[in-house]
Parts: structure tokens; sequence; C-alpha cells
């Protein structure tokens, strides 16, 4: 029999399932959109995944900016042992630069082949100690990451350019340019000169008085280089270097033809010298560098008349110089007139470091003197003048000690009539042409003496006519007789 196909039988709506309902469209966006938690979870990974990414980017940006990428190669440090053999010599260090890359540790091999002490130290404090001529120490500097300096730490040795420059290869050049402008900087603790100031009531002048020349024609002196602090204008110390503890050193006083046999004993905290200009000598036997604890006997014959400067020679020359190590050596012409009174003057300028401390050497190497003096102290022969009769002859010698301005040795109210200059006689009194001299012109290092007579009672300055030093400090006074009113110029 045949079969007879029903067709399927529809069921009602509410018993059709989900997926044969019809949707509105709002309901399909619906469905398509993730549960919440999902999303974030995968929105997290994806942050977490762009994080690393980022982060090797950053490292290997950073890397790059390495010294290494300065030569394309791959920017990590190294880490690698640099080891550099450094020679010191006086007032240099060679190689005076030396290359490495960031990280690398470095090894200094030194030799001291100079003729005085040195040392030298990272930034001023690591490094191999204080090494005697001919001494050798190795140093190890650790890692370094920066540019950087080591430099000689006695005094004055690194403003000489005893300075070993640690370069990180591709470090800013703005770096560099701003270390050397530092190191060229005066120190800001620099003691300042106050020129309206006056000095306690137990200080005590440099006595100007010159003592006749000795009698025979050897003369035995000692000189004991030493360190002392003290005061160089009313309430400022420094710490001199000096002969004999003053400044300047021993006035040294004889005829031509004797002979002076001088013991210099280094008692000081450096090597230190002597250099008479009234000898002739080798500067390296007589003129040698001495170590702490060490003397020499240095012996010459005078065979010139004149006003000679003596000083340190050690170097940097000029710091010792500068710092006060200087003086002079009279040795009389054969015609000396006989006068009342004799008096020395010895100009330098005045450099100042910190209080308490050695003067500042970057300055006297631009001549940026903070004072000019005579006989050691600012002003002092205005705070405590010279007194003489009027109608009295007087003598006096002076000498420019620089170590780098010139003098015009002047006394105001009076003419010189006799000028010795330099082991000669430009002027004497009597002299046929009625000529006088108003100023006994100096460079540093030469000497003469002036002779003169005042007519009346008061004051006279004495000054250098470079006037822009006699407020600094070159001033002095000449009281005859009764001085009555103050000066008023």
């Amino acid at each position: 029999m045949a079969m007879t196909e029903v067709p399927p039988r529809e069921l009602p709506p509410e018993d059709r399932p989900p997926t044969a309902r019809p949707r509105p469209e709002t309901a399909a966006v619906q469905e398509k959109t993730l549960p919440f938690g999902f999303v974030a979870i995968a929105l997290l990974s994806i942050i977490a995944v762009l994080g690393a990414l980022l982060a090797v980017a950053l490292a290997t940006v950073r890397l790059s900016d390495k010294p290494a990428a300065a030569s394309g190669a791959t920017a990590a440090a190294t880490g690698a042992t640099k080891t550099f053999d450094i020679e010191l010599g006086d007032m240099f260090v060679k190689p005076s630069s030396i290359s490495i890359n960031a990280g690398d540790k470095v090894v200094l091999n030194v030799m001291n082949n100079g003729a005085m002490q040195h040392d030298l130290k990272l930034d001023g404090k690591t490094g191999v100690p204080l090494l005697d001529p001919g001494g050798m120490a190795t140093a190890d500097l650790g890692v370094i990451t920066a540019d950087a300096q080591a430099w000689c730490t006695q005094p004055g040795h690194k403003a000489a350019g005893m300075i070993l420059d640690i370069k990180v290869k591709g470090a800013p050049a703005a770096a560099a340019a701003t270390a050397a402008a530092a190191a060229t900087a005066y120190d800001p603790k620099d003691a300042k000169v106050d020129f309206n100031a006056t000095p306690a009531p137990d200080w005590k002048p440099f006595d100007p008085t010159l003592q006749p020349a000795p009698g025979g024609t050897v003369h035995d002196v000692s000189f004991d280089a030493v360190d002392v602090v003290k005061e160089v204008s009313p309430g400022v110390t420094q710490q001199l270097w000096t002969f004999n503890g003053q400044v300047p050193g021993p006035i040294l006083r004889g005829k031509v033809g004797d002979v002076f046999n001088v013991t210099l004993t280094n008692k000081g905290s450096m090597g230190h010298s002597l250099d008479f200009h009234a000898s002739q000598t080798s500067m390296n036997v007589n003129m040698r560098t001495i170590q702490p604890g060490e003397s020499l006997v240095y012996q010459f014959k005078a065979d010139y008349a004149g006003v000679w400067m003596y000083h340190c020679g050690t170097a940097p020359t000029l710091h010792h110089i500068g710092n006060g190590m200087y003086g002079a050596v009279i040795i009389d012409p054969p015609t000396l007139d006989k006068v009342d009174h004799e008096y020395v003057f010895v100009q330098a300028e005045l450099y100042t470091g910190p209080q308490g401390q050695p003067g500042d050497l970057a300055k006297m190497q631009d001549s940026k003197f903070d004072a000019v003096m005579f006989n050691g102290y600012v002003n002092q022969y205005k705070f405590a003048p010279i007194k003489i009769n009027v109608g009295d002859r007087v003598r006096a010698y002076v000498l420019d000690a620089g170590p780098n301005e010139n003098s015009s040795f002047h006394i105001v109210g009076t003419i010189f009539d006799t000028v010795y200059k330099e082991g000669a006689y430009r002027l004497q009194a009597g002299n046929a042409e009625k000529g006088g001299s108003q100023s006994l012109d100096l460079q540093p290092a030469q000497g003469g003496f002036v002779e003169f007579t005042v007519h009346e009672p008061g004051n006279y300055a004495m000054v250098t006519h470079k006037f822009a030093n006699v407020g600094l400090g070159a001033l002095g006074i000449f009281q005859a007789g009764d001085a009555g009113a103050p000066m008023s110029h």
C-alpha cells in the first residue's frame, strides 16, 4: 500500500529553539560581543606584550647611546681591564690623556722621572702615593664610566699642568668643556683683602732697617725652608713657604769678592731649592731641588755689585715665589757715600688662596693679584710709619721680587739726587747737570737704591707710581719730625 508523506508539524513559537527565533539587530550585535572578563584578560595580555617590546626597544636605545656606539660596535660596557704606563715629570704627565670604553677598569703603572716628589690621584683622592724621584707604583682606579681626571696633589702642580685626562669614548663634548672651565676657575673660597681693615694691637711690622755689611770676606748663612701660616693683611692669613719663617727671606749683604756659604735645609712639606741671582753656577748643582729632610751647601762668590734677588727655583717657580720664597742680596758698590739711614723694601704681589692655605697658582698664572705690598704685608708702613728727622739723608734699597708686576718707586714730596739701578749709578748727588730723579723704575727681579733728604717736617708717602697698585696696598709713609696733620691724599 502506498505510503503518504506527512509534512512536518510546525511547532508553536514558544516551543521553537532559540536559534530559530527572529532577533532584532541589537540582539545580534550583543551576541557577537565577548564577555567583559575575557576582554579584560585579552587587553592585559596585549599590554604586557607591548610593554615587553617597548622595554627591549628602550634598552636598545640606551645601549646605542653608550660610548661604543661611536664606532658602530655593540654599546654594552666591555668590563675590560685597561693598563697604562704613566710618566710623571716636573710639571707634566705623559701621556696627558688616555681613552677607554665606559665600564673599563683602569690600572696605572706610574713612574716618577721628575726631580721632585709627585703623586697621581683620581679626582685628587685615589691613586699612587707621593713618589720620590725614580719611584714607581701601581694604582687600580677601578671601573670608570664617565670622563674623569687624575692629577698630582702637591700644591700648585695641578694648576701647573700635572693632569691626566681620562676620556670615555663618546662622552659629550659639553661635559669636557665644563670640566675644563671648572679647572681654570679661581677658588671661590680664596681670602678677600679688606683695604679698610687695620691690624690687631699686637701686630708687628717687618723691620725695614738694613744692617751694615758684616766684617770679613766669608759669610756662613743658614736657611731653613719652612711652611708657616702668617698674616699678610689685616685678618688674612696664608700658608707661606718661607726661608727662615719670614717674608721676604733674610736680607744678605756683603762686598764685591765676598764668599757666601749658604746651607739650605728643607724643613717644609715639599721639594725646595735656591737660586741666587748674585751667583754664577750651574742650575742643576747648587740650585737643585732637595726633598724634605735634606740639606745642601750653596757656595758663591759675589763678583758684581748690585741689589740681587734670590728665590726658590723649584717648579712651578711662579708658585714658590708667589707664595713667599724670595729675598734680597745686597752687594755694595766700591763707592758708597755715608748716609743717616738705610732701609730695604721688597715689592711683591699677593695672590690669596683660602684662609690659612697657600696662594692661588691660577691667579699667579693670570697675574690677577689681590694686593701689592712692601716687605710681605699689605699697607704695613701706612700702619707703622718710618720715622726720620728733617735733614736726614736716607738711602732706600728697592727690589722688585714680582713675580709678575713692575714697580715705579716714588716718594711723594722728595727728589732723588742719587739713583743706582742694576749695578750702575744713573745719577749721583752733586752732578754737574744739576739733575734729579722722581722714580726708580724696576721690572721683576731688578733692584737698585735711591738717596734723598727731606727738608720740612711732615708725611712723605712711599708708593709705586703705578697708582692702580697704591690702592691695592703698595703704600707706606716716612714721617719727618712733627708730622702734623695726617696725609689727605
